[in-house]
C-alpha cells in the first residue's frame, strides 16, 4: 500500500524541516486517515508536535503529567478545560499511533502510553474540577473533619494498563467516608458533592465538542449498574459486594485499579475489595459460574459478523483474557502474584506454575500480540472504536501492509491460524470432564436411592462385600453435616459419590479403600468447592483413589487437610520431588502472597507447605518412583529449609526488639553467632514421615557485649529468646497442625540444662561430663542452620570428643548395657513377627554398632568422622578395613531393607513389625558382626 501512497503537498512542505520523519510518514499516513486529516485541520498543532521532537522519544508517565500540566496552567473554567484536554488527547494520539505504525514502539509501549494518557487526563481534570466545586459548595469532610476525595477506579483495559487506541474507559466512582461539606455557600452531603463532581468529570472527558472528545466513559460497571447511584461510599460498596456482588463482577474486579486518591485511601479500597474478588482458598466452586460466563461468550460467537470481530469473535482477544482470568479467580486468593492485572504477565505466571503448558502460553501470547496490533491498526485508520476486519479490498490491503504482509491472503492465513489456536485453548478450558462418567453411573442418586438399589449398584461395581460398603455409605449419609448441606453442597455431593464409588471399585483393595475415603468426603462437605474439584477433574479423582488405596496415612492426611487435594490436579508434578534449591524457591513463592507481619498466616502456610511437600514424597514413595534413601533425604532437606525460614522469622522478631548481637552481619544466618545442631534422624539424614526434630542450640560466647538495639540485652538472653521463639513457631498447633515436634533433651545436662549452650560450655560438657550414650548421639550430630564459622568450631569439638582414646572393652560393655535396656523395654518380636527397629539384628542394633565403631576407632581412623549417616559410615568402615566389603554391603542392604519396610509400615499406619520371612537371614548376619565387635547380644 505504501508503494502507491504519496505524501500530499502540505505534508511534504511541513516535513521538509524534519527529514528524519519523512520515510516513516509515508508508512504512517498510508495507514492512518485520522493523522492525515488531523494534520490538514490542525496545521499549528501538527507543527508544534513535530517541533517538540517527542515522536522520536519514549515517554514516561511523568512526561505525560508534565505535558498536560503545562497545557492546563491557564485553564480557569470547564470550557477551556475541555478544549485543552481534547487538543492534548489528539496530539498525543497522533504521537502514539505514529510510533506504533512506524514500528518504533512495541505493543507494551503503545498500551502503556494509551493508559498513561487516560490516567493523567482523569487525574488532572479531577484536581481542577474538585477545586472549582469546593469553591462553590465547600470541602467534603468526614465526621472528624478530615477532607474526603473522589476515588476513580479504572476497570477493564484501563485498569490493567492495556488500553487500546479507541477504547472506552470503564470507571467506578467512590469515596471513603460519609459526611458533608464545610465552609461552602450551602451544605451538601458527601455523596451529593461527589455525584456532582463525578458528572463534571464524565462531561469533561466524554462530551462531544467542536474539538471532539477525550475518552468515551462507561459507568455501567458500578454497583447496581445504570440504576445505581453514580458514586458510592466505601461502606456502601462493601455492603453491595458482600451481599449482592455477582460472579461476573468478581471477574470484572480483577482489573480494577484506583487512579486517583491518596495512597492510604487506595490501599483501604484495595483491602476492602480483595476478599470479594479473591477467596483465601482455591475457589473450585467457581467452575459452574465460570462455565456459564464461557457459555455466554460462546453464545455470542454465532451472531452475524462475529467471524470478523477480532475482539469478541472466536479466538479473539476476549477469549485470551478469559483464559487468564479464570485461573486468577480460582488461584489468585492463595497466590498473590496472580492478583496482577496485565494478561501477558498472568500468562507467564501460569506457565511458571504449570497451570498452563509453556506451549499453550506461548501460543496465547503470540496470538495476543498479533491481535492487539491488528486491533490498533484497524482503529488507527479513522480513530474509531471498532474491532471488525474491513471488507473493502483497498482497506484489507492497507491493513495487511501495515501488519507487514504483502497480501491480504497471507495476513488472513496467519490471523486465522492464531485465532484457531486461541479458540482451541478456550474450548478446552472448563470443559465438563465427567459427562461420560456420569452416563456410566446410570444416573443413580446415592443420596435418594433405596437400600436394595444401592446394594445392587455396589454389587455391579464389583465390591466383594457390598453390604459392608453400603453400611459405610449409610453412616456417611446419616451424618448431621450431610443432612444439613446447602442445596449447592447437596448437588455437588450427589454428583461426586457415584464417581467416587466407581473409581474406588477399580483398585485391587476396593473394600479397604472405600472406607478410607469417607473421612475425606465428610471433611470436604464443610467446603464443597473441593467436591467440585474432584467432580471437575477426573485425573485428580483417579490420583486420590490411587493414593488412598496405597496408604491409609495419606488418606488420613488428605481428610485432615483437604487443601492437599489441590496437589492431585497435575499427576506430572504430584510424583515429582524437587531438589533442595527448587524446594526453597517453592516455599518462597508459597509465602509471597502474605504480609510480613501476618505471623498467623505465615505459620499456617509453613505447615501447609510441609504437608504438601510430604504428600509429594509419600506419593512418589508408595508408587516406588522414589528410592528409600531419597525419601529420607527429601524429608530431611524439607525440615532444614523450614528451620531456616523459622530462624528468619524469629531473628527478625528479636532484632526488631533488641537489635543485633556483635557477631551478626545483618540478617544473614551464616553470620548470626548461633548454630542449630541436628541430632537423631535429622542429623543422620534419615528423617521419616512423623519424625520429630532433635535439636541443640549453641551460641558463640567468644563475642562480648550486648545487642545494639534500643532495648539491649545480654547475649545469652538474646539467643535464649531466639531459640524459644523458634520452638514456639515450630511446635504451636494452628489450624494447619504442628510444623514439627521438637525434642531438646540431647542438649548438655538434658532437660535441666540451658536451652541455649555457650560454645565453651558445650565443649566442656562433652569433654568432661557427657555419658557414653550422649557421645553415641553425637555421632549423628551436625549443624544444619546458622553461623558458618561457629559451625566449624562445633565440628571441631565433635571431632575432638569422638576421637578421644577409649578403652574398647569398657565402651563395648556400656553400649551393650544401654542397648539391652532398650530392647527389654521396647522389642515386640515374637515367633511370627520381627520388630524392625528393636528386634535383635534390627535397625537399632546396626545404629549402635556404627556408633560403637566411631567411638572405638576414630582416634586412629578420622575417616569415620566425616559423615553422620549410617550408610556412609559403613562405607568408611569398609574402606578402613574394619569390615569386609561383603559385610559392609550386607549391613547396608539390611539397613535399607529394614528402613524401607518400617517406612511402609508408617504409610500403612501399623507398627513396624513384619513377618520373619521378610527379613530372611539378615538379623542373624547382623548379630554375627555384633558378637565379633561387642560380644554377646
Amino acid at each position: 500500500m505504501t508503494e502507491t501512497f504519496s505524501l500530499p503537498d502540505n505534508w511534504q512542505a511541513v516535513l521538509a524541516s524534519y527529514p528524519e520523519l519523512q520515510e516513516s510518514a509515508v508508512t504512517v499516513l498510508a495507514a492512518s486517515h485520522f493523522i492525515l486529516d488531523w494534520g490538514d485541520r490542525q496545521p499549528q498543532q501538527l507543527e508544534a508536535l513535530l517541533a517538540s521532537e517527542t515522536i522520536g522519544e519514549v515517554y514516561t508517565f511523568s512526561d505525560f503529567e508534565q505535558a498536560l500540566a503545562e497545557r492546563l496552567t491557564e485553564v480557569a473554567d470547564e470550557s477551556s478545560l475541555q478544549q485543552q484536554l481534547r487538543q492534548f488527547r489528539h496530539q498525543q494520539m497522533v504521537r502514539i499511533i505514529w510510533r506504533d505504525l512506524a514500528g518504533w514502539a512495541d505493543l507494551a509501549e503503545t498500551i502503556r502510553d494509551l493508559s498513561a494518557l487516560a490516567d493523567v487526563c482523569i487525574q488532572q481534570s479531577l484536581v481542577l474540577l474538585h477545586q472549582w466545586q469546593v469553591a462553590v459548595n465547600g470541602t467534603p469532610c468526614d465526621a472528624e473533619g478530615n477532607e474526603q476525595s473522589l476515588i476513580v477506579l479504572g476497570m477493564g483495559k484501563l485498569g490493567a494498563g492495556e488500553l487500546n487506541l479507541s477504547s472506552d474507559i470503564d470507571l467506578i466512582f467512590t469515596y471513603p467516608e460519609e459526611g458533608e461539606t464545610r465552609d461552602g455557600k450551602r451544605t451538601l452531603s458527601n455523596q451529593e458533592f461527589f455525584i456532582r463532581l463525578g458528572r463534571k468529570l464524565v462531561q469533561a472527558l466524554d462530551s462531544p465538542t467542536v474539538d471532539g472528545f477525550v475518552f468515551r466513559v462507561d459507568m455501567r460497571l458500578r454497583p447496581f449498574g445504570e440504576s445505581g447511584a453514580l458514586v458510592s461510599s466505601f461502606d456502601a460498596m462493601e455492603e453491595y459486594y458482600q451481599t449482592q456482588g455477582r460472579e461476573w463482577e468478581r471477574y470484572a474486579m480483577i482489573k480494577a485499579r484506583a487512579i486517583t486518591g491518596s495512597e492510604q485511601a487506595k490501599q483501604l479500597l484495595s483491602d476492602m475489595l480483595r476478599p470479594f474478588v479473591y477467596r483465601r482458598y482455591l475457589d473450585y466452586g467457581m467452575f459452574d459460574s465460570l462455565r456459564e460466563m464461557k457459555s455466554m461468550i460462546a453464545g455470542q460467537l454465532h451472531r452475524k459478523g462475529m467471524e470478523d470481530n477480532i475482539k469478541l469473535g472466536a479466538g479473539g482477544i476476549r477469549e485470551i483474557e478469559f483464559v487468564g482470568q479464570v485461573f486468577q479467580l480460582i488461584y489468585g486468593g492463595r497466590d498473590k502474584p496472580l492478583q496482577q492485572r496485565p494478561i501477558l504477565t498472568i500468562l507467564d505466571l501460569l506457565a511458571e506454575r504449570n497451570l498452563l503448558s509453556d506451549y499453550a502460553v506461548n501460543e496465547l501470547k503470540r496470538a495476543y500480540d498479533f491481535l492487539r496490533r491488528t486491533e490498533h491498526r484497524i482503529q488507527a485508520w479513522a480513530d474509531q472504536q471498532t474491532h471488525v476486519l474491513p471488507q473493502e479490498p483497498e482497506a484489507r490491503q492497507r491493513l495487511a501492509s501495515s501488519m507487514g504482509f504483502t497480501s491480504w491472503d497471507l495476513f488472513y492465513q496467519t490471523l486465522f491460524q492464531l485465532r484457531q489456536q486461541v479458540h482451541e485453548h478456550f474450548e478446552q478450558l472448563l470443559a465438563a470432564p465427567q459427562a461420560e462418567d456420569e452416563a456410566a453411573t446410570n444416573n443413580i442418586s446415592l443420596l435418594n436411592a433405596g437400600e436394595e438399589e444401592k446394594l445392587q449398584y455396589l454389587e455391579q461395581c464389583g465390591y466383594q462385600e457390598p453390604q459392608a460398603c453400603l453400611d459405610v455409605l449409610d453412616r456417611l449419609l446419616e451424618l448431621h453435616i450431610c443432612k444439613n448441606l446447602s442445596q449447592t453442597g447437596r448437588q455437588r455431593l450427589e454428583r461426586l459419590l457415584p464417581l467416587l464409588v466407581q473409581a474406588a471399585a477399580g483398585v485391587d483393595n476396593a473394600d479397604e479403600t472405600l472406607p478410607r475415603l469417607m473421612p475425606l468426603v465428610e471433611s470436604i462437605m464443610r467446603r464443597s468447592a473441593y467436591m467440585s474439584l474432584l467432580v471437575e477433574n477426573p485425573l485428580a479423582l483417579s490420583q486420590l483413589i490411587k493414593l488412598c488405596a496405597a496408604s491409609p496415612l495419606i488418606s488420613h492426611q488428605l481428610a485432615r487437610y483437604p487443601v492437599l487435594l489441590d496437589e492431585l490436579l497435575d499427576p506430572r508434578s504430584l510424583y515429582e520431588v524437587p531438589e533442595r534449591d527448587q524446594q526453597k524457591a517453592l516455599l518462597n513463592q508459597f509465602l509471597s502472597s502474605l504480609d510480613d507481619d501476618d505471623l498467623e498466616q505465615i505459620m499456617n502456610r509453613l505447615r501447609e507447605f510441609r504437608q504438601i511437600a510430604t504428600l509429594h514424597v509419600a506419593a512418589a514413595d508408595v508408587t516406588e518412583v522414589l528410592p528409600l534413601m531419597r525419601v529420607g533425604d527429601q524429608l530431611t532437606e524439607l525440615a532444614e529449609i523450614q528451620l531456616e525460614r523459622v530462624w528468619q522469622l524469629a531473628w527478625a522478631h528479636l532484632v526488631s526488639r533488641h537489635g543485633y548481637p556483635p557477631l551478626a552481619k545483618g540478617d544473614d544466618p551464616a553470620h548470626c553467632g548461633l548454630t542449630i545442631m541436628a541430632y537423631g534422624k535429622l542429623g543422620g539424614l534419615e528423617l521419616g514421615y512423623g519424625s520429630d526434630l532433635d535439636l541443640v542450640f549453641v551460641f558463640d560466647d567468644e563475642q562480648q557485649g550486648l545487642t545494639d538495639g534500643e532495648k539491649p540485652v545480654e547475649l545469652i538472653v538474646f539467643y535464649t529468646r531466639l531459640a524459644q521463639r523458634m520452638i514456639h513457631l515450630l511446635t504451636t498447633i494452628t489450624p494447619g497442625g504442628q510444623l514439627y515436634e521438637v525434642d531438646m533433651r540431647l542438649r548438655p545436662s538434658g532437660a535441666s540444662g540451658l536451652l541455649v549452650s555457650p560454645l565453651s560450655g558445650f565443649a566442656d560438657y562433652q569433654n568432661n561430663e557427657a555419658w557414653t550414650w550422649e557421645h553415641q548421639a553425637l555421632v549423628r550430630a551436625r549443624c544444619v542452620v546458622g553461623d558458618k564459622t561457629l559451625a566449624q568450631k562445633v565440628r571441631d569439638v565433635r571431632k575432638h570428643v569422638l576421637s578421644m582414646p577409649r578403652e574398647t572393652e569398657a565402651l563395648a560393655q556400656q553400649v551393650k548395657e544401654m542397648r539391652s535396656k532398650m530392647r527389654g523395654q521396647l522389642d515386640k518380636t515374637d515367633s511370627q513377627l520381627f520388630d524392625l527397629k528393636q528386634g535383635k539384628g534390627g535397625i537399632t542394633d546396626i545404629e549402635f554398632m556404627v556408633q560403637y565403631a566411631v567411638l572405638a576407632w576414630s582416634a586412629n581412623l578420622p575417616e569415620l568422622l566425616v559423615y553422620t549417616d549410617n550408610i556412609r559410615i559403613l562405607d568408611a568402615l569398609v574402606e578402613t578395613g574394619k569390615l569386609e566389603k561383603a559385610e559392609g554391603e550386607m549391613l547396608a542392604d539390611a539397613y535399607r531393607l529394614y528402613r524401607s519396610e518400617a517406612n511402609h509400615c508408617v504409610l500403612q499406619q501399623r507398627p513396624a513389625l513384619v513377618a520373619i520371612s521378610v527379613v530372611a537371614d539378615y538379623p542373624q548376619q547382623v548379630i554375627n558382626i555384633w558378637q565379633r565387635w561387642l560380644g554377646d547380644i
